[in-house]
């Protein structure tokens, strides 16, 4: 699933480019300041009116995905899932210029191998219970959304982005000198198609908003300020459909893509320890943390 096409040092580069040669400084894996706050990283606000809940990503400084975030995400979507009031989920975040950054670099750092296995196995889950999902769900993208982020924003049914030329989204592990999971590249061919995503994901590309929008990795551009009112009258239209048939047709969609990783699960898991464990993957995780502290000295 995973393994290194270039040489380890790779992984310290901060700041990549796209195709359109805009300098990106969007790591694939972000790095999640530390502190002793159980505050939550999540909050859900669920409007018994209209069926709708708001789900605000709210870890500062990027919304890292870690294993906590991931647990207590999954933990909030299950709890609407069940709520037979909940028919609509929309997801955005609290800060500013960021919708997530990607996977959390400190769960696969200096970690063991179980607590890799436990970590990747909490990415799954996230992104089976949001690709699956009964609910409709919409992504208000109010930031970039490189990576994981990426991943989650593709894994809702309808992606609304900010109109801003310095917000970036895609999946650009290559550029990192890491392959994509299979899963991963099957969600983002069932959201561009074949072409698109060989293209993007051979490259690792980060789009800009609006060459998002071209290739169809976002659904629609709004001014910042108007990104989640619009995703709220935007879920009116799709609560507009009958619930069973919405229901039905998206996992006619979808099923074959979900069984994949379910029938391959394990298998996903061992791989990706292998490879993070691996000695000169270790070592370039610790280079890419080093340069990450002397810039923020």
């Amino acid at each position: 699933m995973l393994n290194t096409i270039t040489s380890p040092s790779v992984l310290s580069q901060l700041s990549i480019h796209s195709r359109h040669g805009r300098e990106c400084v969007s790591p694939c894996f972000s790095l999640q300041q530390r502190n002793n706050s159980t505050s939550p990283k999540i909050k859900v606000d669920l409007d018994s009116s209209t069926g709708v809940a708001v789900l605000r990503m709210q870890s500062p400084p990027v919304n890292s995905l870690s294993l906590d975030f991931l647990t207590e995400f999954c933990i909030n979507l299950e709890k609407l899932e069940m709520d037979r009031s909940c028919r609509g989920l929309i997801i955005t975040s609290t800060l500013s210029k960021v919708f997530s950054a990607g996977l959390d670099i400190m769960e696969m750092y200096g970690k063991s191998p179980e607590r890799c296995g436990e970590f990747w196995k909490a990415v799954q889950e996230m992104w089976l219970k949001l690709y699956g999902s009964n609910m409709a769900t919409i992504a208000a993208i109010n930031g970039s959304s490189p990576a994981g982020g990426c991943l989650m924003s593709i894994g809702c049914d309808y992606r609304i982005m900010a109109d801003n030329p310095r917000y970036s989204i895609g999946l650009n592990e290559t550029q990192l000198g890491i392959v994509a999971p299979f899963w991963f590249k099957d969600t983002l061919v069932n959201t561009v198609g074949n072409r698109a995503a060989e293209l993007s994901l051979e490259l690792g590309l980060l789009y800009s908003a609006p060459d998002a929008l071209k290739i169809g990795l976002v659904d629609q551009l709004v001014p910042e300020d108007q990104v989640l009112s619009t995703a709220q009258d935007t879920m009116s239209k799709w609560l507009a459909v009958p619930d069973h048939a919405r229901q039905i047709t998206k996992s006619m969609m979808r099923k074959q893509t979900i069984d994949k990783l379910l029938s391959n699960r394990e298998a996903d898991i061992t791989n990706f320890v292998s490879f993070i464990t691996k000695d000169s993957i270790q070592r370039s995780l610790r280079m890419y943390l080093e340069m990450l502290k002397s810039r923020k000295a």
